[in-house]
């Protein structure tokens, strides 16, 4: 039993809207074997882990697993429970697993859910199965399983996971409904999409001033400005070497504080310093990592740490240096190791608390009290191991917030306000924070940005604080995103879509299998169909709206690219891609792609096609529901209007649009830009889309009327679907069908416009498709072109050379053995053979793999934009009545 491949799907996806991790498991020698088959292994695995006995299964109930095991399952599904439990040991909560099958008996998906904010590049839920694995096979043997050892699989989450201040601002963006990505392993949330975006680091915002941090981590400089201002403030000023360090001891008095000038979490700071000579080390210490230091006069009184957000007070505590309490019976190493042994303390800033040290500074302050790690405290006795109050350093605190008298929040106030900090934590030591300021006894210590949240967030909710701050009541956090998905038509209703959307003004970013498209602007040439280029328009505070083309393929291995939309687009549903990545079947195809309309946010809108027969079987509750059609008699669409419901129809020649019981016209068809004269009946369909999109969101009739007569007008506006050249007296015609239903749609306009009499085919199909969709593709070409130019991809995707264009030659002779049919290796022999073909007055219908190869070398054979479209000499609409209001 091994695991042969593994993959996260980071966004929604066809098993769970969370993250997701997709694991290949081979079960080799235990293929068809069941935990039943082996006597004692059920009792043996809850000896290991007891916590199985919880776990529900498909029973709904704890115990719901164990009588799998005993009534017998499969190894891959009883590896992913183990992988659960090992998760939640290591204190990584997660729930949801499922086991699939494939096509090989042998090989199991096991999948698993990750936690919303795990780095996707981790590798910890792979490591994790792989434990269970490891686990699991020496029970199947009856031999004793290995020790479970499970601190390097805990080391890594606890360094993997956000930091307590990053959780918890996460959780609360979330709970406003504000979407979240955490970059990597860093502490760094991008919160919203689009325009609305905003950067969170830690405690850091994209609205903290870069001055502010400056004068902060200059803790002289924050000590002048301050005491300049007339805050009360410890006396001091800085030092450069140990003399000057010295001399400022002199002038200043014992006890004194000496601090790095640009330290920060307490670290190198000491306090109580009553001689040169102390004054001198401390200095040599607090230096060694270069820069100057600080001498101050030490401030009496108890410690404070006092948070603002946005110029609010928003908690308060009072915090205690790092110390243990003596029992009379533990020395002092077995008192330090008890505290440790407290959940919430951790390394670093993992956890609310960090773990106590035994470390130089510790040992020092040790002997200042006189005594050793050996020593055994008596009961009570309270033995100090740092000086200074940070959580950083072991500290610990106590909530104050509800204490805090008015005359210190309006001082923390006005100390936030002149640093220039939107977030801030102050530091004061005072004789007791429930009472008025005293003018002449406390001070401030210090500001920090960024200051840590972990000391507040047991008794407040400061992550909701920031984002408080950062989105005000009633800032919106989204863009409006539209995202389409289907087999055929998904680029140009995208590209459709987002024309419409810039003509309401918009800055619109846009993903289709050519690139990620800016502000009418190709950013990045890829086919850019998954949720990485989702990802970079959605990142893109320059962005006010989305269109998000989504294809199988990235549905499949990383899931979406955003968690809610506001449109969702289904174009058609057919069987383009069937027998890939694991779908088999239409109706799996479909369920992967229902995925894009589940993801449409309550009250949204899904726009489906009333003419597709898999289309009109769908439905999503709690969305609103439009039908398009090209049938205004399509008797699903009268039922839904007759309901109340909105539809887009092609009627008497009109694209129209039926809402609150009124049919509106919006455009003739033959006005469709890029439309063929209202002959491309395919791009008439992608419009009613685009255009029941628009309105969704608020374009006006006029706007999307005035839009549809310009669209095409540039070339780049669709580049490769229906593209009209010149070669010469023959036209050329490119476009990217590549499945049945596409390259019938293409020939479809051809007949509408030149006829099959006056037209070439120069064909190429993809070879990651199976072959019985091959030759269905090339029954199609042979029911309506007698002249034929076959030639292959560049990619063959798998195939042997010449093995898709001999599939397609066969059975394209076969339905049409008087097809003259000429075979070429390549797209560069394949336009000057098929142009040899040709008549003047003809039509080159070309299909290709990349568009930018292809209009290079038709450039080369003198193909020019003409701004030209030829029309039919009748209306290819076809002339339907509009439903009559008699209808009604």
């Amino acid at each position: 039993m091994r695991i042969e491949h593994s993959r996260r799907l980071r966004g929604p996806n066809r098993y769970l809207a969370r993250p997701v991790q997709v694991t290949r498991v081979l079960l080799d020698d235990l293929t068809g074997r069941e935990t039943c088959d082996f006597p004692g292994l059920p009792e043996r695995l809850l000896e290991l882990l007891p916590g199985l006995a919880e776990h529900h299964c498909a029973a709904g109930a704890p115990g719901g697993f164990v009588k799998r095991l005993h009534g017998g399952t499969y190894f891959g599904h009883t590896a992913e429970h183990m992988a659960i439990e090992l998760s939640n040991l290591i204190g990584r909560a997660v729930n949801f697993g499922r086991t699939v099958g494939t096509e090989d008996p042998s090989a199991f998906d096991v999948l698993m859910e990750c936690p919303l904010d795990e780095p996707h590049e981790s590798d910890l839920p792979v490591a994790l199965l792989n434990m269970a694995i490891s686990l699991l096979l020496p029970l199947v043997r009856g031999d004793a399983p290995p020790a479970l050892d499970l601190g390097d699989l805990r080391r890594q989450y606890e360094r993997e996971k956000p930091g307590p201040s990053t959780a918890a601002i996460a959780e609360a963006a979330r709970a406003k409904g504000i979407p979240v990505e955490r970059v990597g392993d860093l502490s760094l949330l991008r919160l919203g999409y689009g325009r609305h975006r905003r950067l969170v680091w830690a405690a850091l915002t994209d609205q903290t001033s870069a001055i502010g941090v400056d004068i902060a981590g200059d803790k002289e400089l924050t000590r002048r400005l301050l005491e300049d201002a007339g805050i009360p403030v410890a006396t001091g000023g800085p030092a450069t070497t140990p003399d000057e360090a010295v001399r400022r001891f002199e002038e200043l008095g014992a006890p004194v504080v000496v601090k790095p000038r640009g330290g920060r979490q307490g670290r190198h700071v000491y306090l109580e310093l009553g001689s040169a000579d102390a004054v001198r080390a401390a200095f040599t210490a607090a230096t060694a990592d270069g820069g100057d230091a600080v001498v101050e006069r030490q401030v009496e009184g108890r410690d404070y740490r006092v948070l603002t957000v946005g110029g609010e007070i928003i908690a308060a505590a009072e915090r205690v240096a790092a110390h243990v309490i003596g029992d009379g019976r533990t020395d002092i190493a077995g008192l330090i190791a008890r505290a440790n042994e407290d959940p919430r303390r951790g390394d670093g800033h993992a956890r609310a608390l960090t773990r106590l040290a035994v470390d130089e500074v510790a040992a020092t302050l040790l002997d200042r009290q006189g005594l050793t790690v050996h020593d055994v405290p008596a009961e009570g006795a309270t033995v100090w191991l740092r000086d200074n109050a940070n959580l950083s350093t072991g500290g610990t605190s106590v909530d104050v917030t509800k204490l805090v008298h008015p005359s210190v929040a309006d001082l923390c106030r006005r100390v936030a306000g002149l640093v220039g900090l939107d977030i801030a934590g102050i530091d004061l030591r005072l004789p007791d924070i429930a009472e008025e300021l005293p003018l002449r006894r406390g001070a401030v210590i210090e500001v920090n940005a960024a200051p840590g949240l972990r000391m507040h967030l047991d008794q407040h909710d400061v992550g909701a604080a920031i984002v408080d701050a950062l989105y005000p009541a009633g800032t919106p956090s989204r863009i409006p995103i539209v995202a389409i998905t289907g087999t055929n038509g998904k680029t140009t209703v995208a590209r459709l879509t987002a024309h419409l959307l810039a003509g309401a003004g918009l800055r619109v970013g846009v993903t289709t299998t050519d690139g990620v498209v800016v502000g009418g602007r190709l950013i990045q040439r890829a086919d850019a169909t998954g949720p990485r280029s989702a990802r970079v328009v959605l990142g893109d505070p320059t962005v006010d709206a989305a269109v998000l083309e989504t294809a199988r393929g990235g549905l499949l291995r990383q899931g979406l690219g955003y968690d809610w939309s506001d449109v969702g687009i289904i174009t058609n549903l057919s069987s383009d891609h069937v027998g890939q990545d694991g779908i088999e079947s239409v109706d799996e195809l479909v369920d992967l792609k229902s995925v894009v309309a589940e993801r449409v946010r309550a009250g949204g809108a899904v726009i489906l096609n009333a003419d597709d027969p898999r289309g009109s079987e769908l439905d999503f509750p709690g969305r609103e529901i439009i039908w398009c059609s090209l049938d205004p008699r399509n008797p699903l669409v009268r039922r839904h209007w007759d309901s109340g419901g909105r539809a887009y129809l092609l009627a008497d020649g009109w694209l129209v649009e039926l809402s609150g019981r009124r049919w509106i016209p919006l455009l003739a068809a033959h006005e469709l830009g890029g439309g063929f004269g209202g002959a491309a009946r395919h791009l008439v369909a992608n419009a009613l889309a685009a255009t029941a999109a628009a309105r969704v969101l608020g374009v006006t009739t006029a706007r999307v009327a005035e839009r549809l007569r310009t669209f095409g007008a540039n070339p780049l506006d669709n580049p490769g679907r229906g593209t009209l050249l010149r070669c010469g007296e023959v036209d050329v015609l490119v476009d990217y069908a590549h499945n049945p239903a596409a390259i019938a749609a293409v020939s479809d306009l051809v007949e509408r416009v030149w006829g099959y009499d006056r037209a070439v085919a120069a064909i190429t199909l993809p070879g990651d498709r199976r072959d019985d969709l091959l030759r269905e593709s090339a029954t199609v070409v042979g029911a309506r072109f007698t002249r034929v130019v076959l030639y292959e991809d560049a990619d063959r995707r798998g195939r042997t050379p010449g093995e898709v264009r001999g599939i397609v030659h066969d059975e394209l002779l076969a339905v049409a053995p008087q097809t003259r049919c000429v075979r070429v290796d390549t797209i560069e022999e394949a336009i000057p053979a098929a142009l040899a073909m040709t008549r003047p007055g003809d039509v080159l219908l070309l299909l290709y793999e990349k568009i930018e190869p292809v209009l290079a070398l038709l450039e080369a054979h003198g193909a020019r934009h003409t701004g030209e479209l030829p029309r039919p000499a009748a209306d290819p609409a076809g002339t339907m009545p509009l439903l009559q209001s008699a209808d009604r």
